[in-house]
């Protein structure tokens, strides 16, 4: 699987739009000073959200009016990664420091629905993943993601 790039790192006080940053440090729970408003979102399971820039256009053509970065409640807005062939379990690793495991599909939720009345629904197959920190350390634009699929790993 082709390498990917980080083109943007958002977070935010809780809700929709993140705000993209230069740099962000990602702690066991996600990035430091990003907030959730709902309890369903967040934890260690679900500490990190990424997205595609490939996805973006999608919805855009779709007639979707939201601009990256940030618009959707990603954490990193990746380019050039095959999102469509993640699965859970598979690792991602950004720049040097930092590995996320994909624990699930993102299921868009009703918070979106004011970018869009279409959403959640037209979101389906196309929202992303959620991802537990199995390594933590600084993020930002430019930095490669790169995925180890899941049956590649040695058994934890």
């Amino acid at each position: 699987m082709a390498a990917g790039k980080v083109l943007a790192v958002c977070l935010g006080p809780g809700g929709i739009p993140k705000a993209s940053v230069d740099v962000a440090v990602v702690g066991g729970l996600g990035l430091e000073g990003d907030k959730h408003r709902s309890h369903l979102h967040g934890g260690a399971n679900r500490a990190m959200c990424l997205f595609s820039l490939e996805d973006y256009r999608s919805l855009q053509a779709d007639g979707v009016a939201a601009e990256p970065p940030g618009a959707f409640g990603e954490n990193l807005l990746i380019e050039g990664l095959a999102f469509e062939d993640l699965r859970a379990g598979d690792r991602v690793h950004v720049g040097n420091e930092v590995v996320l495991e994909i624990h699930d599909i993102r299921a868009p939720c009703a918070t979106l629905k004011p970018l869009d009345k279409r959403f959640p629904e037209l979101m389906v197959g196309r929202s992303g993943f959620v991802c537990r920190v199995v390594s933590g350390g600084e993020v930002g634009p430019g930095q490669t993601a790169e995925v180890v699929p899941s049956e590649q790993l040695e058994h934890r």
